[in-house]
């Protein structure tokens, strides 16, 4: 699931030393809007030959040329998120099935993009028996109906406090180096306890730490992984794979478990991008993570770090006075990183509790950073019924109907780009004026019409007006995914604009 903190010390340091993020001011708008425009001329980098989607120059691209950004969700899916217990134990938590209804409504939203987690419990459930072909049918399925939506999916190599044995999910219970002093059950209401506890903590250690049990863990983990990959190899649908949700250990450990699954996928299915994460526990306690001496060392890299600044370590008055400026250092610092990475920024988790303090100020806020960084962004999440319900849904236990927050709807309807016919320099949605615009620097290889997705007209507008570069541009809204496409191509600088009328 989402991050939650190491040691208990550590989450009262952070709610107290958050450091300071960089000023929102017109300063700091100067210098990004010059960064980007200078990227954007600078751009002389080829497409990788990937696909669906290859990169360039930090953007993810089409076949087209056009620069995408995914605006997606993560869902925990019935049958695929594996938290089953055997010998009797009670189930950890009730995980929520997914249908074509669930893949539709979600690009209906403006998603384009499923992140689906994946466990290694579920992948290999036992040291001698060979890989579970009918878990990955169920992967497989999750993965059709979504191409039946028109959505991408992720494959998220998922763990939360290691494995299911001990913790939430992860590796399978074979896994566990030392082995577990003590198998839980559910239901799964001392999470945090779990994650600080002692097994879990030595199962971290052995996993990314030197020694011949590490690197046997790790070799069969890169095994497994490339046999996912060899199961979507070709598939037109899945966008790529995650080599390892929030891993725990050194830079240089989490490197090398990085390094080693996304190696052996790419062997596996040259075809896809590999999407990496950092060391997750800098990140969740000082909202940066550490820059690299060198870029990713395996073509078609992503770098993927969450940000939740203020979601979990922050105090009442912090969440009561924070601004732009305030929550501006973790989508700045994740860009840098991932400049420093030589790959695009897709954020695969961002959120907040949809009751929270200012959720409504939270959610435009962490958007309007995401538009400003040019960031893809990854919601968790879709629907869940236990810890912290943080989905877009609410859940009736009695009729067992769930229902979509309207709050929710609200706080996420804007103008999103979903396909840009050129280098994007700039986009952004002001929510008071109802209107976006996009500025972009296109090229004669790009012929094909900038996509956007316009909010349904309860959310937006009955009736709205498109400009290409001043001219007025007639459109049609897809009632189904709320996509239009404006014919605005050709060398030159352009810009798109949408109002509300």
């Amino acid at each position: 699931m989402t991050v939650r903190p190491l040691l208990a010390a550590l989450l009262l340091v952070g709610a107290c030393s958050t450091p300071a993020a960089t000023p929102a001011d017109a300063s700091t708008d100067a210098a990004t809007d010059a960064a980007s425009d200078a990227t954007a001329a600078a751009c002389t980098e080829r497409a990788g030959a990937f696909a669906p989607l290859s990169t360039r120059c930090g953007h993810f691209v089409d076949e087209a040329g056009r620069a995408v950004v995914l605006t997606g969700i993560n869902a925990r899916v019935d049958g695929v998120f594996d938290v089953a217990l055997d010998m009797g134990r009670a189930p950890l938590e009730s995980i929520p099935a997914f249908t074509i209804d669930d893949a539709r409504a979600m690009r209906a939203l403006g998603f384009n993009t499923l992140r689906l987690p994946i466990q290694w419990s579920g992948v290999e459930p036992t040291e001698t028996g060979g890989f579970d072909a009918a878990y990955l049918d169920r992967v497989a399925a999750v993965v059709a109906l979504c191409r039946e939506a028109g959505l991408y999916v992720l494959i998220d190599w998922h763990q939360d406090a290691y494995s299911k044995e001990i913790g939430e999910d992860g590796a399978p219970r074979w896994a566990i180096v030392p082995a577990p002093e003590r198998l839980l059950a559910g239901p799964l209401n001392d999470l945090g306890d779990r994650r600080t506890s002692r097994q879990v903590l030595r199962a971290f250690e052995t996993f990314f730490g030197d020694g011949a049990d590490g690197d046997r863990l790790r070799e069969r983990f890169a095994r497994a992984a490339a046999h996912v990959a060899t199961r979507f190899a070709g598939d037109r649908t899945v966008l790529g794979y995650e080599t390892y949700n929030e891993p725990i250990g050194s830079d240089e450990q989490v490197l090398r478990v990085n390094l080693a699954a996304a190696r052996a996928m790419r062997a596996a299915d040259p075809g896809h991008l590999v999407v990496f994460e950092p060391n997750v526990t800098q990140r969740q306690f000082v909202n940066r993570s550490s820059l690299p001496a060198e870029p990713f060392a395996v073509a078609g890299g992503v770098y993927a770090p969450h940000t939740y600044q203020l979601a979990f370590v922050s105090t009442p008055a912090q969440l009561m006075s924070f601004t732009l400026d305030t929550l501006e250092g973790s989508v700045a610092s994740a860009r840098d990183e991932a400049r420093a990475w030589g790959t695009p920024l897709l954020i695969t988790e961002w959120g907040y509790d949809p009751r929270g303090i200012r959720a409504d100020d939270y959610y435009d806020l962490q958007q309007t950073l995401q538009e400003r960084y040019m960031a893809s962004a990854l919601l968790w999440l879709w629907k869940e019924e236990s810890q912290g319900s943080w989905g877009l849904h609410d859940y009736d236990a009695v009729t067992h109907r769930w229902t979509l927050r309207a709050d929710m709807r609200r706080r996420l309807a804007r103008v999103r780009p979903e396909a840009v016919a050129g280098l994007p320099t700039r986009y952004g949605y002001d929510r008071a004026a109802r209107r976006f615009t996009l500025d972009y620097t296109g090229s004669a290889a790009v012929t094909a019409p900038t996509r956007l997705y316009v909010p349904a007209a309860e959310d937006f507008a009955a009736a709205f007006a498109v400009t290409c570069d001043g001219r007025a541009v007639t459109v049609t809204r897809d009632a189904a995914t709320g996509l239009i496409d404006v014919p605005c191509a050709g060398v030159g600088a352009h810009t798109v604009a949408v109002t509300a009328q």
